[in-house]
C-alpha cells in the first residue's frame, strides 16, 4: 500500500511542477524543457550504459568482482525509467541517476547500505543459530564444553590382559630417520 501512496503523491508533484512552470514561461517552452530533457536523458543512458556494459565485460576478463558495474547499472537503469516518465522532478532524478559524478555519490551510498544491511543478516543468522543450539541443548559453537568419558588406567588395569586389538606405535620411515642419528635401514 505505500507504494501507492508514493505514486500517487509523485504523480501530483509532477502535474503541479508542470502546471507552475507552464504559467511561468508558457505551454510550449514548457513542452520543448521536456523534450529536451528526454532527449539529454537518452543520449546519456546509451553513453553510459555502453560504458558500463564494457567495464563490466573488463571486470570478468580480470576475474575481479564487479560490484562496481553492477551498482552502477541499476542506477542507469533507474535513471532510464525516471527520464521516460513525463515531468521535471522524475527527469531531474534520472539526470542525477545518469550523470557519472552524481552517479559515483549514489554507488558509494549504495554500497554501503549494501554492506550494511549484509552484516544485519549475517547477524540475524548467527543469533538464530546460537538460538537454535541453545533450544536443543546444545552448546554453541565454538564453546569449550567437550563431551566425552573419562577412563582412569589403574596398576591393577594395566596387569589384566586387554580384550580389544594391541595397540602398536607408528612406524617410522627409513627415510624420516631421527635428527640426531644415520637412517635405519
Amino acid at each position: 500500500m505505500p507504494i501507492l501512496v508514493v505514486l500517487l503523491v509523485a504523480g501530483v508533484v509532477e502535474i503541479a511542477v508542470l502546471i507552475a512552470l507552464g504559467t511561468v514561461i508558457g505551454l510550449l517552452p514548457t513542452l520543448g524543457l521536456l523534450v529536451a530533457a528526454a532527449a539529454l536523458g537518452t543520449w546519456l543512458l546509451r553513453r553510459e550504459g555502453r560504458r558500463t556494459l564494457q567495464e563490466f565485460r573488463d571486470a570478468a576478463l580480470q576475474r575481479r568482482a564487479p560490484d562496481r558495474e553492477l551498482s552502477d547499472g541499476v542506477l542507469i537503469a533507474a535513471g532510464g525509467l525516471l527520464i521516460i516518465l513525463p515531468g521535471f522532478v522524475s527527469d531531474i532524478c534520472g539526470l542525477i541517476c545518469l550523470f557519472p559524478p552524481t552517479r559515483a555519490l549514489l554507488r558509494t551510498r549504495i554500497l554501503r547500505a549494501a554492506e550494511r544491511r549484509s552484516q544485519q543478516v549475517q547477524d540475524q543468522m548467527w543469533l538464530h543459530v546460537q538460538r537454535a543450539h541453545r533450544d536443543r541443548g546444545a552448546t554453541a559453537p565454538g564453546s569449550d564444553v567437550i563431551d566425552g568419558e573419562v577412563v582412569s588406567v589403574t596398576e591393577d588395569d594395566a596387569a589384566a590382559p586387554r580384550s580389544g586389538p594391541e595397540l602398536l606405535p607408528p612406524q617410522r620411515s627409513a627415510q624420516a630417520g631421527y635428527p640426531d642419528e644415520q637412517p635405519r635401514r
